[in-house]
């Protein structure tokens, strides 16, 4: 695994294991065991070969009378579950579904994510996990944040066209009276200019999220992006913060607007400094990571098809987090848990992936806040800017 930490690359040795070595370690049962997530395994037949504690308690039974029991008896014949097994085995590759409804009078109505990989200790075996959590419910709070900001841009449009207008016209009757009254009354014009200045300044704020031109698309290598984040953080921002890398340099490019993709990652990072920063452990982190995932897929409410977001830009610190009452809410405009803030940075941030065919999630507790950014990525018939080398960019999108 490569890492990079305060722009120094270091190779931990491909294990990203030091050297000491707990002397006893935990069964792997144990392990499982312990996990809240349900974890079966499947053989080549889809007979259950091994459940763990929570996949008991998900399917209702103990794991004598689960064991050889076929999947199709314990999930609806027509389950993407099945057809996700059956690619898993097919390709040889892990993969994720999002989304997934499973109910029978059994277990009852469930909406899962569910993550399935080969494994090599079973002929054509599958390892599965369920996830109750997922973000399919927290599909409807991206479109939710699509709205709002929608909103927020209608709201800003009309602030620039009913109020900034108005605004010139005082502020150049200001001018006007300015030379025209004595020097003691040139205060009080001075004050109408500065205050038009002051509320044309918030109105501009609020122009971010007016409706744009479309986006200036090219093929960008977002470690690049990355890059460039972490160097204003480390020679700004993050000076006394730990910032860390960690990139699968085999990522196939993004189509989107480098410098709307540089704004979002710079609000994350910058966020996550400030958290740090106000809760003054002294051991604040800022880890970076890329990721490529086959197989994630996400169903969206009202659309027939899944969208396929294959690459995931985490921004991970390891501040106090994230209070929950406002966890849910964190997208929209004007929320904050800044002293002076505006509230409109992770809106903006919402928009901008938005327009870019991609969904912004977040995970919190003490000593762990994750943002996770799922991005499409370039894809073969793209049609990319003049000049770009087309073979190339098809090359590296069917093989990323």
């Amino acid at each position: 695994m490569l890492r990079v930490v305060d722009g120094e690359r270091h190779d931990d040795g491909g294990d990203g294991r030091g050297a000491d070595v707990p002397p006893a370690r935990p069964s792997a049962d144990a392990v499982l065991d312990a996990l809240p997530e349900p974890v079966l395994v499947v053989d080549g037949q889809d007979n259950a070969v091994y459940l763990n504690g929570a996949a008991e308690s998900f399917f209702a039974g103990s794991r004598a009378t689960l064991l050889g029991t076929n999947l199709q008896i314990l999930i609806p014949h027509d389950s993407p579950l099945l057809a996700l097994v059956a690619k898993v085995r097919r390709t040889g590759s892990s993969m994720t579904e999002y989304g997934v409804q499973l109910q029978t009078p059994r277990i009852g109505k469930h909406v899962l994510s569910i993550d399935a990989a080969p494994i090599a200790d079973v002929d054509q075996g599958v390892v599965i996990t369920l996830k109750e959590h997922t973000i399919a419910g927290k599909i409807d709070d991206v479109l939710t944040q699509r709205g709002a900001a929608r909103s927020v841009s209608a709201l800003s449009a009309m602030l620039a066209h009913e109020v900034k207008n108005p605004l010139s016209g005082i502020r150049g009757a200001a001018q006007l009276l300015e030379s025209m009254v004595a020097g003691e009354d040139r205060a009080l014009t001075q004050l109408i200019k500065d205050e038009t200045d002051r509320i044309v300044k918030l109105v501009g704020r609020m122009e971010v999220f007016s409706d744009r031109p479309p986006l200036e698309r090219e093929p960008v290598n977002i470690h690049e992006v990355l890059d460039r984040v972490l160097q204003l953080g480390r020679t700004g921002f993050g000076r006394d913060l730990r910032l860390a890398a960690e990139y699968d340099p085999s990522l196939p490019p993004v189509y989107g607007d480098k410098d709307q993709l540089v704004q979002v990652f710079l609000n994350l990072v910058k966020n996550a400094a400030e958290a740090l920063q106000n809760a003054g452990t002294g051991d604040g982190e800022i880890v970076v990571k890329t990721a490529f995932r086959h197989g994630v897929r996400l169903a969206v409410p009202g659309l027939g098809s899944r969208m396929h977001l294959p690459l995931v830009v985490t921004v991970r610190d390891n501040g106090p987090g994230i209070p929950e009452d406002i966890r849910r809410h964190l997208f929209d405009p004007f929320i904050t848990t800044k002293q002076g803030g505006t509230g409109l940075g992770l809106a903006l941030a919402a928009k901008l992936i938005g327009d870019h065919g991609g969904v912004i999630d977040v995970e919190s507790r003490p000593r762990r806040t994750v943002f996770s950014v799922m991005l499409p990525m370039l894809r073969a018939g793209t049609i990319p800017p003049e000049g770009a080398a087309d073979g190339d960019l098809e090359e590296r999108a069917r093989h990323g």
